[in-house]
């Protein structure tokens, strides 16, 4: 399968308590990720995390499938529709 530019848009509540497991997370799956920005966003206790990524439909969705299965936090991607120009 073909690996393609995309992104992830994460917001993890509770951010106290949550962020934690999804940096732990984030490691595990580190070899996708082109780029991570984060915002806390301390007025409603929570943070927002945007990912560049460069993976397959299977590694994206067991990252996000895995991500969406943590209590408090909310996951959306999309991969662009040209896959990579490598060799």
């Amino acid at each position: 399968m073909e690996k393609r530019l995309g992104f992830v848009g994460i917001i993890v509540e509770n951010r106290r308590q949550t962020a934690p497991r999804v940096n732990e997370m984030l490691t595990q799956f580190g070899d996708l990720i082109v780029a991570r920005t984060g915002i806390p966003y301390p007025k409603r206790a929570c943070c927002v995390i945007t990912l560049v990524v460069d993976a397959t439909t299977d590694e994206l969705g067991r990252l996000t499938g895995r991500l969406g299965q943590l209590e408090g936090v909310s996951v959306k991607s999309a991969l662009s529709k040209a896959g990579s120009n490598r060799s």
